[in-house]
C-alpha cells in the first residue's frame, strides 16, 4: 500500500505521542512514537528491533495502564516506521433469553 493511499484522513501529531506496542498473548512489548493517526490505523516509530512484528497482529497500548488500546495488524515497515490497520472486532450478537420452563 502506498505511503499516500488512505482510507481517511490522517491527523498529524504535533507533540510526538509515546505509545506501545504489545503482542496479543502479551509476550512482548515495544516503545514506540505515534507519528499520525487515522478512524482506520496510524504510522508509529518503533523504538528497538523489529523481529516481534513478524506476528504481524498485536495491540498499541494508548496509555501507560492498557486500558485504551487498539487491535492492529502490520501494514508495512520503512526502517523503524511502521504502518498499522486497526482491526474492528466484531461483538457478538446478544444470546436470546432462555425460556423459563
Amino acid at each position: 500500500m502506498p505511503f499516500g493511499d488512505r482510507k481517511s484522513e490522517r491527523v498529524r501529531l504535533e507533540h510526538k505521542r509515546s505509545v506501545n506496542l504489545m503482542g496479543v498473548d502479551g509476550t512482548w512489548r515495544r516503545s514506540c512514537l505515534l507519528l499520525d493517526v487515522s478512524s482506520t490505523g496510524a504510522r508509529l516509530d518503533v523504538d528497538g528491533t523489529l523481529e516481534v512484528l513478524q506476528a504481524k497482529e498485536f495491540f498499541l497500548l494508548l496509555s501507560w495502564t492498557g486500558l485504551a488500546f487498539r487491535r492492529c495488524e502490520l501494514i508495512r515497515v520503512d526502517g523503524s516506521e511502521v504502518g498499522v490497520r486497526f482491526i474492528e472486532v466484531k461483538k457478538k450478537a446478544p444470546g436470546r433469553p432462555v425460556a423459563a420452563t
